[in-house]
């Protein structure tokens, strides 16, 4: 079991996105450390966020453009400016704008010390950096055009035009892997402060590539491609609750044969850059492990779907084999079969269970509180839900009279009464939105399954989160014994160092 997991704790979800800041997005700076603050004060021990790579035009966190690369957007030119890795005469304000800018301030100002240390970085993570760094300069020389619609000498990966091109504009490519040493930088040292505060970093994998990933056009060998590059089926999931007509999400699937026969390696790889960054991952959509709905490439809707088997378990074993006993959750909500959850319990890993979902009156709903197991983690709602009030704001009446009978009442105490029950709940992991725990409504909502626009922006502001918050939390994480274990007095504030717990 992961170290987080062995014993009971609480956490708050949110996306770095949507902390305060003087920027068009949340980010890295001081407010993230605030932020850990705040945690350590409600008795937190775990923050959860979304996909931490560079986001689609949408802004969704789970279409990516590189499977490891860090969303610039998140680089905090201020914190840049504590850095010893970085010279203080840098240009720091160059960092989002003029990328070129703020390298060449860099390499100017550097000592031997600071150049050695981006050296070893460029090294270390070069078997991504450079596909990732050639897909940005192809990018900027088609005029950001998709992959597939490049020239055909600059579509195909290790040709000479590529090797042209790099040498052509190489202060540029150094300018790209720059910009994510700075990103790493500052996301290893928030990491180091939340967790010597006692607070664990929960990421989230997304199990899908969008197909204009520097990912896909390097490997395209690992995904079912035609020979005009395009999809042969697309991805999606069959009609549930979120969607009548399903999801269409529209991401190339993967040739499972190829992957398999390499040992799984592009997974491996994956999997060991995000478990630097988190002490713990979840598995997005783990049910594609099992099985996967794959929608013909032209289809209307994900309804034209169909299954197909696919080797969790060989990649789970590979996993284990390479890795270790990596510290995973399974993301199983949706149409889960016995086989999904008997792959699941076979690697003893936890499962999740939603409480806006506990009251459909269904007899065997796992997401009643009386079915929770030890092993999973529990949440009022997910990015995907609706916030808890907006929720309750919607229900039809069935749903509340169920509510009412489960809690006594349905009036607008329900919501407080979901986090109740989340802290009550047998599962190790309780997670609650901040959204819920701030009592905002359905305009605070950060996604809507199914739709493009109007998602991924929610922010909050420090004035609208009243320091009672913090102080009911923690009194309610010692009440159902989430809160982090104290070594003397002083710490009670915050938690002791993550070693201790």
């Amino acid at each position: 079991m992961s170290e987080v997991l062995v014993r009971r704790r609480a956490g708050v979800l949110l996306h770095p996105t949507s902390l305060p800041g003087p920027g068009a997005t949340g980010g890295l700076g001081e407010d993230a450390y605030r932020f850990v603050d705040f945690l350590c004060d409600g008795g937190f021990t775990v923050w959860q966020t979304l996909p931490l790579g560079p986001a689609d035009a949408h802004g969704s966190p789970y279409r990516l453009q590189s499977t490891y690369a860090g969303d610039h957007r998140l680089i905090d030119a201020r914190r840049l400016a504590l850095h010893d890795e970085l010279p203080r005469r840098m240009d720091f304000g160059a960092v989002h704008d003029r990328p070129l800018d703020a390298f060449e301030s860099f390499s100017t100002h550097a000592d031997a010390a600071q150049t050695s240390a981006f050296a070893a970085f460029m090294r270390r993570d070069r078997k991504w950096l450079l596909p990732y760094g050639l897909f940005e300069l192809c990018r900027r020389r088609f005029g950001g055009a998709p992959w597939w619609e490049w020239p055909q000498e600059h579509r195909r990966p290790h040709s000479q035009a590529l090797a042209s091109l790099l040498a052509a504009d190489k202060r540029w490519f150094r300018a790209v892997a720059f910009r994510q040493y700075l990103f790493e930088l500052l996301w290893s040292a928030l990491k180091r402060y939340a967790n010597g505060r006692g607070v664990f970093l929960f990421g989230d994998l997304p199990f899908y590539l969008d197909l204009n990933s520097a990912d896909v056009w390097w490997e395209p060998q690992l995904f079912r491609l035609d020979q005009q590059d395009r999809p042969v089926a697309v991805s999606g999931v069959p009609p549930d609750y979120f969607n009548e007509n399903g999801q269409l999400w529209g991401n190339p699937l993967y040739d499972w044969d190829a992957l398999e026969r390499s040992g799984f390696d592009w997974w491996v790889r994956r999997f060991e850059l995000q478990l630097e960054r988190f002490d713990l991952l979840r598995i997005d959509h783990f049910r594609a492990l099992e099985s996967f709905w794959e929608v013909p490439r032209d289809a209307a809707t994900a309804k034209e779907g169909r299954w197909h088997q696919a080797p969790g378990a060989a990649l789970l074993t590979a996993l284990r084999e390479r890795l270790g006993d990596v510290p995973l959750v399974a993301e199983d909500l949706g149409l889960i079969t016995d086989e999904v959850r008997e792959l699941r319990d076979r690697f003893g890993l936890p499962g999740m269970v939603v409480l806006q979902f506990a009251f459909d009156g269904l007899p065997d709903n796992p997401h009643e509180p009386a079915r929770h197991r030890r092993n999973a983690v529990v949440y009022t709602g997910t990015h995907d839900n609706n916030t808890a009030a907006g929720w309750l704001a919607g229900i039809d009446d069935d749903t509340r009279r169920r509510i009412e009978q489960a809690f006594g009442h349905s009036d607008q105490r329900v919501p407080q009464e979901l986090i109740e029950a989340a802290y009550a709940s047998a599962a190790q992991l309780a997670i609650v939105p901040l959204q819920d725990l701030m009592g905002l409504g359905a305009d605070a909502r950060m996604n809507t399954p199914g739709t493009t626009e109007g998602n991924w922006s929610w922010r909050f502001s420090w004035s609208d989160l009243d320091p009672e918050v913090a102080v009911a939390a923690r009194r309610r994480a010692e009440r159902y014994e989430r809160a982090p274990a104290l070594r003397s007095v002083s710490q009670a504030a915050c938690g002791a160092p993550a070693a201790q717990l």
